[in-house]
């Protein structure tokens, strides 16, 4: 198992804490697959029903069965569904996500702004009283809006906090903004990468770059984040084939560190999702998915 870098913020008596939620979101293997489930309100319900898609994944519950028998490394939601649905689901490693907006407030006319929802001491309190495996906190910041520096605030005190609990930090960094033309600009895209290591995180969400070699440009944004592992994430449905692919591709040629994914999961049913899951994990994790 290879030796987990613990970083400077963490205390000493936290570093075994980091190193157990560290090897159990990688499975040990330093690579990340996170089930995305923060989407109900990001994305309100427009991804949840109709569409041709089954009723049962209009249900919270369904995400949580998923990430449950799916062999994902850790599911991040909303610490409001934590509290709702992981007294039936106790074993799932969870990564409490500390803000969201919906997206009825889009640039223009106004840039995007997401503040905090919840604290990371609210984070623990439920860690500590509730048994459950929270292993970290996660956070969108919306790079090149007006309001960044709130967001580039809130976060960087998260991890800092998150570190001293020994819990690990996983940044969504997107650029988005009035002044933002292409979010998936490859520059952008490392520049945005370069921030998250600049604040701390242990892992950083971008989009995957629109550029003719897509693997030389996430090389570059592997470089720009340092130390602080990239992973993508895995945007609209699209043909299982071709997805499973598509991670391959940006493990192999990109040289980043795993996948997020949301509606490549949970539009499918449980069976399907799970047997898809499995697919992922074998991909991210090889010999140590289950």
């Amino acid at each position: 198992m290879p030796t987990v870098f613990i970083p400077a913020d963490v205390p000493a008596t936290m570093e075994k804490e980091f190193t157990d939620n560290y090897n159990a979101i990688t499975k040990g293997t330093e690579k990340l697959f996170l089930f995305a489930g923060d989407q109900k309100i990001e994305h309100l319900n427009d991804n949840f029903y109709g569409n041709g898609l089954s009723p049962a994944i209009n249900f919270p519950e369904h995400l949580f069965q998923i990430a449950a028998t799916g062999d994902t490394g850790v599911f991040a939601t909303q610490l409001g569904l934590i509290a709702r649905y992981g007294k039936k689901f106790p074993n799932v490693n969870y990564l409490a996500k500390l803000n969201s907006k919906s997206y009825l407030t889009p640039p223009p006319p106004k840039d995007p702004l997401s503040r905090s929802l919840w604290s990371v001491e609210q984070v623990v309190k439920l860690k500590q009283e509730s048994g459950l495996h929270i292993r970290g906190i996660g956070y969108t910041i919306y790079l090149g809006s007006e309001y960044e520096g709130a967001m580039l605030r809130e976060a960087a005190q998260a991890i800092y906090t998150a570190h001293q609990y020994g819990m690990i930090a996983v940044i969504w960094m997107y650029p988005r903004g009035i002044t933002v033309k292409n979010d998936q600009d490859p520059n952008l895209i490392a520049g945005a990468a370069g921030v998250a290591n600049a604040i701390g995180a242990d892992f950083v969400k971008i989009k995957v770059p629109k550029a003719q070699n897509v693997g030389k440009a996430l090389q570059i944004a592997v470089q720009a984040a340092g130390n602080t592992k990239v992973i993508c994430s895995g945007g609209k449905r699209i043909e299982p084939k071709k997805f499973l692919k598509g991670i391959q591709d940006q493990l192999s040629l990109g040289h980043t560190d795993g996948i997020a994914v949301g509606r490549n999961l949970y539009q499918y049913s449980l069976a399907e999702a799970k047997i898809l899951a499995q697919a992922i994990a074998k991909i991210i994790y090889g010999s140590k998915a289950e």
